[in-house]
């Protein structure tokens, strides 16, 4: 899990760099870019443990 604590803390340092008002556009659009990747390895990480979870549940 520690991965996945890893990629929320990014996609946070991503956002709180977003709100910054000294970011370029084309520096947004980036971290938008890397932000969103984060967030969806997280998810995935999320979807697959919970597919782990439900195997052990059948057992």
């Amino acid at each position: 899990m520690k991965d996945f604590e890893k990629k929320v803390e990014k996609a946070k340092e991503v956002l709180e760099k977003l709100m910054g008002q000294e970011v370029t556009l084309k520096e947004s659009v980036e971290l938008y870019k890397l932000g969103m990747k984060e967030l969806k390895e997280a998810q995935k990480m999320l979807e697959e443990a919970k597919l782990e979870i439900e195997e052990i549940k059948r057992q």
